[in-house]
């Protein structure tokens, strides 16, 4: 049932209309007299934008006491920290807070045939797919999840959010690696930008054929800009089947998505230091452009908050060891390194981070030396010098001529959009 839909490419809706929307749904939701025993399932920090959290602490208000869990839907991201908590979900106890521990406290519901794998990887891979979730959804005698989150474009399921916070969000390490192999090796640019794609597919036979019990209900949002550059809530669209996501999914190809006339020559990214503290996370700089920027085109990615590259201590490792090679060069060591196929996820990581030789990705980090950036495969460039050059206090979202003439591209946060050039995206 959709409980809510509101919003278009011109709406802009208010901190208080966002409230009012949700208490609209929730008023509209029916949970049996007596019993109001909720979890919340929100993102985590590196989703700060989304008004995720502030939607969180609205559904606390409304619910109260009964909300006895919130589960931020980490994936294989670091645990949120006391600071980020307090200040994305202002209002909210921090005792309420539950860590996703995503190699221990699962439990799997069923596995998605290899068959139907088979089928929609075109016949390149071959296994079947855990259905998992944190064992906090099956034993915590719910009567209500409400899993909040944005829709945007992504680079392992096409568009991201829905059914993928429940089954990669709070899913286990099996399952994340491999549906993160799967997008990567079909090919990202051909999901980027679209809401029905293989790796969706996939999640959605695992939500229909078991997780039908589940009493989930999604809150999700798309987040666009003003021409100020300021960011505001596009839609909310709430409900607890798939019309939620296919409605917020056609607003935030309208919104998010910015189709070029002609590839970019140079792109300049900006990352948060408060948001990106890895290429882990800070490679959305390469999956959301690679699409606009030119043959022989370069990326410059200023990072001051990256200082490392996997969050998890044994994928930092890989990440190192193998660094950011082209495809084929990725599927031969997985073909000949056990350490790879029992880390696919890592795998896939290391294919979306490559240009594929198609254009140079020159990195900036605050903490990451040279020896180590060059080590895995980018151009390495001193953070200062680079800010000096490209000052992102000064620069406008897109397209820049600066003094000497130089013409770049700049994009202050590549996890609220996707660029591409047109011949490239229709290929």
């Amino acid at each position: 049932m959709l409980y809510l839909d509101r919003g278009d490419e011109t709406t802009s809706l208010s901190d208080k209309e966002l409230k009012e929307g949700l208490f609209e749904a929730l008023e509209k939701i029916t949970i049996t007299p007596g019993k109001r025993k909720v979890l919340i399932i929100p993102p985590d920090f590196t989703r700060f934008h989304s008004k995720a959290g502030l939607l969180t602490s609205y559904a606390y208000e409304y619910f109260g006491e009964a909300v006895s869990d919130i589960l931020p839907a980490l994936g294989t991201h670091n645990p949120m920290t006391a600071h980020e908590i307090k200040r994305m979900f202002p209002g909210v106890p921090l005792s309420l807070f539950r860590e996703h521990k995503w190699k221990s406290d699962l439990v799997t519901l069923g596995r998605v045939p290899n068959s139907f794998i088979e089928e929609q990887t075109e016949g390149k891979l071959s296994f079947d797919w855990p259905a998992q979730v944190n064992s906090l959804l099956i034993k915590g005698g719910f009567d209500l999840i409400l899993s909040i989150g944005q829709v945007v474009p992504h680079e392992v399921i096409g568009m991201a959010n829905h059914n993928k916070n429940i089954f990669v969000g709070t899913g286990g390490k099996e399952g994340i690696h491999k549906s993160h192999y799967i997008g990567a090796v079909y090919g990202m640019e051909r999901m980027m930008g679209r809401a029905d794609t293989p790796v969706r597919r996939i999640l959605n036979y695992a939500e229909s054929h078991f997780g039908e019990e589940l009493p989930i209900v999604y809150v999700q949002t798309v987040i666009g800009r003003e021409k100020s550059g300021e960011l505001t809530p596009r839609g909310l669209f709430i409900g607890d089947g798939t019309e939620c996501f296919e409605k917020a999914a056609a607003l935030s190809l309208q919104v998010n998505f910015q189709m070029l006339d002609t590839p970019l020559d140079r792109v300049v990214v900006y990352l948060d230091p408060e948001e990106f503290k890895s290429t882990w996370l800070g490679n959305k700089s390469i999956y959301r452009t690679r699409m606009a920027i030119a043959d022989g085109g370069e990326l410059v990615v200023l990072a001051p908050g990256v200082r490392e590259f996997g969050e998890d201590r044994e994928i930092d490792r890989l990440i190192r060891k193998y660094g950011y090679r082209e495809s084929e060069e990725t599927l031969k060591a997985v073909k000949e390194n056990r350490e790879l196929q029992e880390s696919l996820g890592a795998a896939a990581h290391l294919i979306h981070g490559s240009s594929e030789g198609r254009f140079s990705i020159t990195y900036c980090p605050g903490s990451l030396s040279r020896e180590e950036i060059e080590g895995v495969g980018y151009s390495y460039a001193p953070l200062g010098d680079m800010l000096k050059k490209y000052n992102p206090e000064i620069l406008q979202e897109g397209f820049n001529t600066l003094d000497g003439g130089e013409k770049i591209f700049f994009i202050s946060n590549p996890a609220l959009g996707l660029w591409a050039y047109k011949d490239r995206f229709n290929q």
